[in-house]
């Protein structure tokens, strides 16, 4: 094939390149600054204070919701609250137990509920119906740094994470082959490609033990 007729193919590839590189650029970007941002808070973790702050509740369980957990099993997991102690839960503290397991026992029944930057946990005393509810708040950063590790953040945010890997591979993708593309009139474009390599593949090999 002639460099005449190679000409329109090169000049449609390097189009649609071009295209499908800003789109995955202009989906990835406050993605992109969102991990490179929170990369630099966890890689400095220990430098930078959390203001923890631990709110305690206390509450006492309706008669007719204690009957409730006495019909449940006295031990095991895996097990959620009764619809009417969960509805309670919902309305005195906002506590959104839906889907959630819990630990049982023939004293207690505990509930774990871990959320991105904090914790929280819920106790009922199942001869009493003493309930407690606690509360722990690390802060801002702390939240944006388990949303780039995915903790506790549930299958919306997991999806979320796998749809942006994917437009990031494609953004990177479409970038080399644009690189490619440009590389006979860019003498750089080789070794600055291969520095990107050999720096991180150096300081693995000789500073990670």
């Amino acid at each position: 094939m002639s460099t005449a007729e190679k000409a329109p193919r090169r000049a449609y590839w390097l189009k649609t390149l071009h295209q499908w590189h800003w789109i995955s650029a202009a989906l990835c970007l406050i993605g992109m600054l969102l991990f490179a941002i929170t990369g630099f808070t966890l890689n400095h973790a220990s430098d930078i204070e959390a203001k923890l702050r631990v709110q305690s509740k206390r509450g006492q369980l309706p008669d007719a919701l204690l009957k409730e957990l006495a019909a449940q099993p006295e031990k095991g997991k895996g097990v959620a609250l009764p619809e009417g102690v969960r509805q309670w839960t919902s309305a005195q503290w906002d506590v959104n137990a839906v889907g959630k397991e819990a630990e049982w026992s023939k004293e207690e029944v505990y509930l774990s509920l871990p959320k991105p930057g904090g914790d929280a946990w819920l106790r009922i005393d199942r001869a009493t119906g003493s309930v407690e509810y606690e509360v722990t708040d690390r802060g801002w950063i702390s939240y944006l740094n388990d949303l780039h590790k995915g903790r506790h953040t549930g299958t919306a945010w997991r999806w979320f994470i796998d749809v942006f890997a994917f437009a990031c591979l494609v953004f990177c993708t479409t970038g080399l082959l644009i690189l490619k593309m440009h590389a006979a009139n860019r003498a750089k474009t080789w070794p600055i490609v291969g520095a990107g390599l050999v720096i991180p593949l150096l300081l693995a090999l000789l500073f990670i033990h």
